[in-house]
């Protein structure tokens, strides 16, 4: 039912957003630039007499960037008559303009300014203060921008009314009144329920009476799965879902180009993260069950080597290329990655494996570090893991790079480190993958202009990926161990939520680049870890108890996708550009219609996971 909903919401949303093109935007007959996605139109008027103009510019999101040349602009031929020449602004992030006289090489004027999306500017590059000593820049607008986040905006709000909505009806329908008005209403038998339910029907008061309720209350009570678990994994699927089919084209819901958090950044983490917690869970109740370590260790290399091949073979980027050849084939990947990081964290809880205390199983109460303590070998393999990427990152020396660099190469850093990206990480996937199994188009090309491989899914960070695992892998004991004591739970959860967050403040300075280890998804860097772990706990502290304890939510609709999570990941990027996931825009430039499009796309995953929960229909590798 929820799924339907959500679909409904999407339907709705996309008849609020669907009417017309976009605004603002058309071709500037007179400077012949038409402009595209997220940018603006700027005219640059030179007043100035025989002075020839070179203009740069740069993102302010770019650090330490070397300006990029934008045009050249000639001088004024005659006073009154300035020179005008066009181009074209990014409206994603502020801009960084400055004017630079060509013959002097020197310095005009220095702007910075935030250009709206399809908006017309002029900047008057003139004399001042008698038209002798000084030289002024003026920006004026000609036509305002549109405002770009307005569907983003209303999609959210459609989806907040039909939230708000079932909530109510909810509500109403746990009313004996309005449940009693209802069935007046519908049942065309009035008389004869009135007189069942006077003279007390048996066969009514089985179904109406007041043994249903306990009955679903002790379902919910005896419940073998953790929803609040299954419905994080959802969200952190969805949400990957959504961003992979384009997130409607905004910066926002792409991964940040070097340091720094976007939405799009924090969905694999928490796929981690709860993987880990999925390993502690169910890997306990395995040997409980009986479960042989052999055999269990043989199901774990199975699926490990599954979720390899599937993300080789099957979800492989280097198809968009045309017909995969082994030479170009990417190794690295999100499923790759998924499998080693699941074997490395499936096989050391494995070997040592302990039975959950007896004081926590009888007695319902454990000491308070009980959970960290039994796991005293596994934190101390993490610790050396950690120590390893440590030493590497900041030691290993690379050719041609400064030791411990951690920046993007390209324009960065002044320009003096372009084929640096990554640093060691970069380095070991290059030399021992090759650059021609590596991701191509990292994040890093689109504001830094990087030109070498590197690969976000690379083998260094696949140990902090071990790392944040593991991390789930201690939330899942403290669900296991302090299990019925909801308020113990919530106290651990709370204090790694603020130890993790210590830590990140620590490492970053609460600074996007100017932190010890900034917050970095291309390099999975610790501060990435324990920033997403932080945030991790956190969900869990708000899920836990609306979900399992209250059941005041079923975590529907993410629920469902978060029971299949392995068929919605491979379908969503197997079926990504077949209908009716992807169908030809009317206007290819528009947010609005790829905004439509990418939340129709993932609602009709969330329906076809409902659908397959409905019928119990669940794909485990």
């Amino acid at each position: 039912m929820a799924a339907l909903q959500l679909l409904a919401a999407s339907v709705l949303s996309a008849a609020l957003l669907a009417p017309g093109g976009s605004p603002g935007r058309d071709l500037d007959k007179k400077r012949h630039i038409e402009l595209k996605m997220d940018q603006a139109l700027l005219l640059i008027h030179n007043e100035l007499l025989g002075t020839n103009l070179i203009v740069y510019w740069n993102s302010e999101r770019c650090y330490h960037c070397l300006l990029q040349v934008l045009l050249n602009v000639s001088g004024s031929t005659e006073p009154g008559k300035p020179s005008i020449a066009a181009t074209a602004v990014s409206t994603q992030h502020g801009s960084i303009l400055q004017l630079n006289d060509t013959l002097e090489e020197k310095e005009v004027c220095r702007l910075e300014y935030k250009f709206g999306e399809f908006g017309n500017y002029s900047l008057l590059v003139k004399h001042v203060r008698n038209g002798v000593n000084d030289i002024g820049c003026d920006l004026v607008v000609n036509k305002n921008p549109v405002d770009s986040n307005l569907p983003v905006i209303i999609a959210f709000l459609v989806g907040l009314a039909v939230i708000i909505a079932v909530c109510f009806l909810r509500f109403l329908l746990s009313l004996d009144d309005f449940n009693n008005w209802i069935s007046k209403a519908i049942n065309s038998r009035e008389t004869d329920r009135l007189i069942n339910s006077e003279l007390g029907s048996p066969s009514r008061a089985d179904q109406l009476g007041g043994d249903a309720r306990p009955e679903a209350w002790r379902a919910s009570a005896v419940r073998l799965r953790l929803h609040s678990v299954d419905t994080f994994r959802g969200l952190a699927l969805i949400l990957m879902v959504f961003v992979n089919y384009g997130g409607g084209k905004y910066w926002y819901f792409k991964h940040a180009s070097w340091n720094g958090l976007t939405v799009a950044d924090l969905v694999f983490p928490w796929f981690v993260f709860i993987m880990g917690s999925s390993i502690f869970l169910s890997m306990t109740s395995m040997l409980q069950r009986g479960c042989p370590k052999l055999r269990l260790l043989g199901k774990i290399a199975w699926r490990s080597f599954l979720l390899i091949c599937i993300g080789v073979i099957i979800v492989n980027p280097n198809y968009c290329l045309g017909p995969l050849s082994w030479d170009k084939v990417r190794i690295p990947g999100v499923l790759q990655r998924l499998g080693v990081t699941y074997f490395v964290v499936a096989v050391l809880e494995l070997i040592f494996a302990k039975p959950v205390p007896d004081s926590c199983v009888s007695e319902r109460r454990c000491s308070s570090l009980q959970d960290i303590v039994s796991s005293w070998p596994q934190w101390l393999f993490i610790l050396m893991l950690e120590s390893i990427w440590l030493a590497l990152t900041f030691f290993l020396p690379v050719p041609g790079c400064p030791t411990g660099y951690l920046g993007p190469g390209g324009i960065g850093d002044l320009g003096k480190y372009p084929n640096c990206t990554g640093g060691a990480a970069g380095y070991i996937d290059r030399l021992l993958l090759g650059d021609d199994h590596l991701y191509q188009h990292p994040s890093s090309t689109v504001l830094y202009h990087t030109t070498v491989a590197y690969d976000p899914e690379g083998i260094l960070g696949t140990i902090n990926s071990i790392v944040m695992a593991f991390l789930g892998v201690q939330a899942g004991k403290i669900l296991l161990y302090y299990k019925d004591q909801t308020k113990d739970i919530l106290v651990r959860f709370t204090a790694w939520c603020c130890f993790l967050g210590l830590i990140s403040v620590a490492f970053t300075k609460i600074s996007e680049n100017e932190g010890f280890i900034p917050v970095n998804k291309n390099l999975w860097s610790i501060s990435y870890i324990t920033t997403l772990s932080s945030f991790a706990f956190f969900i869990l502290l708000l899920l836990y108890p609306i979900v399992d304890v209250k059941g005041l939510w079923t975590g529907a609709p993410f629920l469902y996708p978060g029971m299949n999570s392995i068929l919605v990941y491979v379908g969503h990027e197997v079926f990504q550009n077949y209908f009716p996931f992807q169908w030809r825009l009317q206007d290819n430039q528009s947010h609005r219609e790829h905004l439509i499009q990418n939340i129709v796309a993932t609602a009709l995953w969330v329906l076809i996971a409902y659908i397959l929960y409905r019928k119990k229909v669940f794909w485990k590798i």
